[in-house]
């Protein structure tokens, strides 16, 4: 523990001064960039084994033009993000993301991101003890920032990537009810939690979100992690129709988080939102978009996208780039300030995000 401690306060090195006051790190997971850039999947719309409700997917998310279809799948990553901010990820314009894991699914995913660090010993999705420091570990022990350090999540893995003991993070999630004071809003969320179970995920990513925001209402921490998950289980149960509405209301959560931080006085033209996934899904097969792992081709690909009072307005890349998971936790660091490092080879912050 101690010699945890001294790495990261001797890795505390300031950078020159940004804007960005808060960071928020968001991530819906097993999302794939072929939805984030092209919209409807019409290939999988035409498939009935995945489109049950084939008319209502083509009336409420159908375009022939493809710049429409995106827009009504995620409404705030293309008419604010892609206006204000910068989006990584669409291969067909050569803009390529990666995951460096060899293993292409979640903790080894979400390891990377939080981490910077694709360790090949992280190969399961196991509830064990994460061995490697987290970009939020390390900034909860920063001057300024201890104690302003939170997580919310859906998936119940998350206590144990944070590694919640050693890192003395709050992590709600999965079954998790808030505890302490509530509110009535809170105590309504509790009581849904405990009585209307969610038959895809570990509880509905509208409890995570709403639990979340309360949260950050009533806490306003500086260092915020937040994770949805339905959009992976339901690709995972074959529903393309229930896998776009899920997409389509955390592009709504993400809106609504938005705009609460820019009516927010501690928020408003401080922060940055970082928002991703852990891996991809197949593509090439299409059979294959329900799943994702070492068997299936292409999951390594995946994306990114970045809104805040540092990040130039550059919206869509579409210049022959190509950026890894691993360089997420480095830079989130670096919007406030810090050098990141845990004692790994870590990847390198993304310098064309910030000016």
């Amino acid at each position: 523990m101690k010699k945890i401690l001294l790495l990261l306060l001797l890795a505390a090195k300031t950078f020159a001064q940004t804007k960005t006051e808060n960071v928020f790190i968001i991530t819906t997971d097993g999302f794939r960039w072929q939805e984030v850039f092209g919209g409807l999947d019409s290939s999988l719309l035409n498939k009935k084994e995945f489109t049950r409700n084939r008319d209502r997917l083509k009336t409420t998310f159908g375009s022939d033009n493809l710049e429409e279809r995106r827009k009504k799948l995620l409404p705030f990553f293309w008419n604010t993000i892609a206006k204000e901010g910068q989006l990584y990820g669409n291969r067909w314009q050569n803009s390529k993301v990666n995951v460096l894991n060899p293993y292409w699914f979640s903790y080894p995913g979400y390891n990377e991101i939080l981490t910077g660090y694709a360790d090949d010993k992280v190969n399961s999705n196991n509830k064990k003890l994460n061995e490697n420091v987290t970009v939020l570990e390390f900034l909860n022990q920063q001057k300024g920032l201890n104690g302003k350090v939170a997580a919310y999540s859906t998936w119940d893995v998350f206590p144990f990537i944070i590694n919640e003991p050693r890192s003395g993070i709050p992590v709600n999630s999965g079954k998790d009810p808030v505890e302490g004071a509530v509110n009535e809003k809170e105590q309504l969320l509790n009581e849904i939690l405990a009585n209307y179970e969610s038959l895809a995920s570990d509880r509905h990513d509208f409890i995570t979100y709403f639990m979340a925001k309360e949260y950050v209402k009533k806490h306003k921490p500086k260092v915020f992690f937040l994770s949805f998950d339905e959009t992976d289980e339901f690709a995972h149960e074959a529903k393309y129709d229930e896998y776009l509405f899920a997409a389509n209301t955390v592009d709504k959560f993400i809106a609504d988080l938005w705009k609460y931080c820019q009516n927010t006085p501690q928020y408003k033209d401080k922060t940055t939102f970082i928002i991703t996934t852990d891996h991809g899904r197949g593509d090439k097969n299409k059979a294959q978009w329900t799943s994702h792992g070492q068997r299936v081709p292409d999951c390594y690909q995946i994306w990114f996208a970045v809104i805040g009072p540092d990040t130039p307005a550059l919206g869509e890349i579409k210049t022959e780039s190509q950026y890894y998971q691993n360089q997420i936790a480095k830079t989130a660091a670096k919007f406030l300030g810090f050098n990141f490092e845990n004692g790994k080879e870590i990847g390198e912050e993304i310098k064309e995000v910030m000016k």
